[in-house]
This record gives structure tokens, sequence and C-alpha cells, in this order.
């Protein structure tokens, strides 16, 4: 009897604590996903070993997770919040596609991307933060950073691009900019896209005899593929000043793509509580044709070619 009531006690434990967690779909975003992204790494079929996911599960699950993505964009527009997403790791880690997918179903304007070029000669003689201020959110916005102003301590640094007094300053100065960023009312969220050496290289060569990829294959990408330690030891030093309590770093597991993506958008819902605002269904009323209107005649008009009738 003992052993059936303590058996008991513990299940309705599990239960209240399932009740507290939430669940994805419900108004409430649950708060811990572990248990969520621990269960959605083990998929019904495929090769679990390896972390396989079936494209079938993948992309149901990837939709819902966009789903979810939608109501916290609405979320984040009616209270007024204001959201920076950093996205970080070496090239071909897969940071433009988990970017992608976000955004597919957001609205640029509450959503954007900002992926600046290398700065001009004119931004060079700035505060080297001025140039990313700009593209701060104002209320009711996320703004996502396809790279940011850790370039100063990645491939600057790796590349020779900025002395060692400009790399040690950035070390000094980055985490008092982020408690800056922080105290203003801004929620600063970054993410580190974590690659092997043997999926990098595997990337890189399928970017070269891919024709539609082969545009991602930069200059600075062949020359960092024999700078592997620079870059080991630089993300490493980045990371003992830069991952503050304020704004720490939050590493993805990359080698394969699809699961990495839906870990993070996963993520990133947790990270901020919200309510589900989608509005009740509603009738569209009569409309109404605008009598005695004569257009003009299509063959005014330019129209491209039906090459694909």
């Amino acid at each position: 009897m003992v052993g059936k009531k303590k058996t008991e006690n513990k299940s309705a434990q599990q239960k209240q604590e399932r009740k507290k967690s939430g669940d994805i779909d419900s108004p409430k975003i649950q708060t811990d996903i572990d248990h969520h992204v621990t269960k959605l790494a083990r998929p019904k079929h495929g090769d679990t070993k390896s972390g396989k996911i079936k494209k079938e599960d993948y992309e149901k699950e990837l939709f819902r997770l966009q789903v979810e993505l939608v109501k916290l964009q609405e979320w984040i527009k009616h209270k007024g919040l204001k959201v920076v997403v950093v996205f970080e790791g070496r090239d071909a880690a897969g940071k433009g596609g988990v970017i992608k997918r976000i955004t597919q179903h957001l609205n640029a304007r509450i959503c954007p991307v900002v992926a600046l070029p290398a700065p001009t000669e004119r931004e060079n003689t700035q505060w080297y933060f001025q140039r990313f201020v700009p593209h701060l959110p104002a209320a009711g916005e996320m703004v996502l950073f396809d790279r940011s102003w850790y370039n100063r301590a990645g491939v600057e640094r790796v590349m020779g691009f900025c002395t060692e007094e400009e790399y040690r300053e950035f070390l000094r100065s980055c985490p008092e900019f982020e408690r800056m960023l922080v105290r203003s009312g801004i929620i600063l969220i970054k993410y580190w896209f974590s690659v092997s050496d043997e999926e990098q290289e595997r990337r890189f060569q399928s970017r070269l005899v891919e024709p539609h990829k082969r545009w991602k294959l930069s200059p600075m990408d062949l020359e960092s593929r024999s700078r592997w330690v620079e870059y080991s030891k630089a993300k490493d030093e980045m990371f003992s000043y830069t991952d503050i309590k304020q704004a720490p770093w939050y590493v993805v597991k990359s080698d394969e793509k699809k699961l990495a993506r839906l870990n993070c958008i996963a993520h990133l819902l947790s990270m901020i509580p919200y309510e589900d605002l989608t509005p009740e269904p509603i009738e569209l009323p009569h409309r109404h044709e605008g009598g005695g209107y004569i257009r003009p005649p299509v063959t005014d008009q330019n129209f491209i070619p039906e090459i694909y009738p």
C-alpha cells in the first residue's frame, strides 16, 4: 500500500509539473523547452543514432514552430518589446539557414534582418559600435543580426583587419555596450552556431559543385579553411570576455542542419513569454461592384511573356 501511495503521489506530481510547464501550442509558451527539444531530437522514424530526422517530420514541426513565431511577432508588436537576436558562428555553420526559416512567414517591417557589409573608410574612423546602433530595434520590433559587432573578435582578429589595441578595446567595451542595451530595455539573445571541422569542409565542397550555392563560397571562406585553430582560439577568448549574465551565449550544435534549425527556433520561442493574439475568424462583408466604370483596354499594358502557360 505504501508503494502504491508513493507511485500515485509521484504521478500526481508529474501531472502538476506538466500542467505548469504548459505546451508550445497553448496561449502561453512554456518556459522550460528542454523536454520538447529532447523529444524532438528522437524522431519516430529514421536513424536516431546519427541525429537524423525524416523530411516530413521536420517540415511538420518547422511549420508548427513558424506559426508560434507569428504569435511571438504579434506579441512583440502589441507589447512594444525591443528584441535583438545575434547569430554568430564559423563560415557555413548554418546561420543563414535558420534566419531564413525564422523570417519566412514574418513581417519584414517588424522583424528585419541586418547583414552589414565591410565597414567603409569613414566608418573605420568612427566608434566601433556606431554603425550598428541605427539598426537597433524601436518598440515593437525584433531585429536579427546575421553576424554583428562580434566580427571584431572573429574575422577581424584572425585575418588581421584590426590592431591588437583595437581588439583588446573591443573585449573590454563589448560587455559594457551589451549591458547598456539591456538596461535600455532591449532583450538581447546571442546564438553561436557550432559546426565541426569535417562538416564545414563537406559544406564548402558542396558549395563548389552545386551552382545555386556557389555564390556562398567567398574568398574569405577559402582563407578560413586553413585557419581553423586560429578561429577556435578567437572564439574561446571571445566567450571568456562576453559570455555575461545579462547577455549569455547560447550554443547551437549545427552539424545536422534540420535539427539545429528546430532547436534554435524552439529555444528562441522559450526566451520571450508571449500570448496568442490571433484574432477570431471573421466573415468578409459583401463586396459591392463599382457600376458604370469602363476600364481601358488591356492591350495598352505591357505583359510579361507567358513562358510557362
